[in-house]
């Protein structure tokens, strides 16, 4: 078996994680590859955020995620339970559940296309520290709303339990297939999610950014940015994330245990 091995570089437990595990892996004949895409599966290690990395680089590996962070929605695997955890693997006990994702691309006003990454929790527009951005949520050709707000959340099912949850926005079963759009801070009586079909395609049109006022893209946190005139257009992914589950928990088990 060949495992990539993603961590969190700025945790100390972390760091001493990953070489628990590597030592780990010398005993259990595993052999450790510098490319995930080289990897049988991506062993990450840190929170949630590591793992949204994780899940951005696997391209369908799957990956299991070691918790040393705050939250475990994604990272369910105590350090502690190393050794316990590579062994039910070896053995082939465990199970794989599959994750939608998003990807999209930023149209320009002329006409050049930049593509955003695909995201396992959500593609968002929001502006920087003041200001408002205006925009236009459209729906598969059809306009929902025009917006002054901080922005606008799109969120599959496994996001709904964090930016998401943040803003408002409903908690989904992470195996649903829709797609969530959330206002962030609306100057507007709409102010509630819209749950959409997984088959739509949402597009964000950039109207209008008044003084010193900046706009980005968040793909899973990380910025591009955008401005007035430009059009964020965003749908499922082909792609999804796999994610190793070596003991069934429900949903509800989930929410009740981490959203206080």
């Amino acid at each position: 078996m060949k495992i990539f091995i993603n961590v969190d570089s700025y945790k100390e437990v972390a760091i001493d994680t990953k070489k628990k595990l590597e030592e780990l892996c010398g005993s259990f004949d595993i052999e450790i590859v510098d490319k995930a895409s080289d990897a049988d599966m991506i062993f990450s290690i840190g929170g949630d955020g590591t793992f949204l990395e994780s899940a951005r680089i696997s391209n369908g590996i799957p990956v299991i995620g070691i918790n040393c962070g705050t939250l475990g929605f994604l990272t369910d695997i105590n350090p502690n339970d190393l050794e316990e955890t590579i062994a039910s693997i070896l053995d082939g006990k465990y199970y794989i559940e599959e994750r939608m994702m998003l990807e999209g691309e930023i149209i320009k006003e002329n006409g050049e296309i930049i593509k955003i990454p695909h995201a396992l929790n959500e593609i968002a527009v929001s502006k920087n520290t003041f200001g408002v951005v205006r925009f236009d949520a459209i729906v598969d050709g059809k306009l929902i709303n025009s917006y002054t707000a901080d922005g606008i959340l799109v969120s599959t099912p496994t996001g709904s339990t964090a930016y998401n949850l943040s803003c408002g926005g409903p908690i989904a079963d992470p195996t649903a297939k829709i797609i969530t759009l959330t206002p962030i801070a609306p100057h507007t009586i709409l102010n509630r999610s819209i749950i959409l079909s997984d088959e739509s395609v949402v597009s964000i049109k950039i109207t209008e950014l008044r003084n010193d006022t900046k706009s980005f893209v968040l793909y899973d946190g990380r910025p591009m940015e955008v401005t007035t005139g430009d059009t964020i257009k965003i749908r499922k992914s082909n792609y999804i994330t796999k994610i190793v589950k070596l003991n069934w928990r429900s949903f509800i088990d989930n929410i009740r245990d981490n959203v206080k």
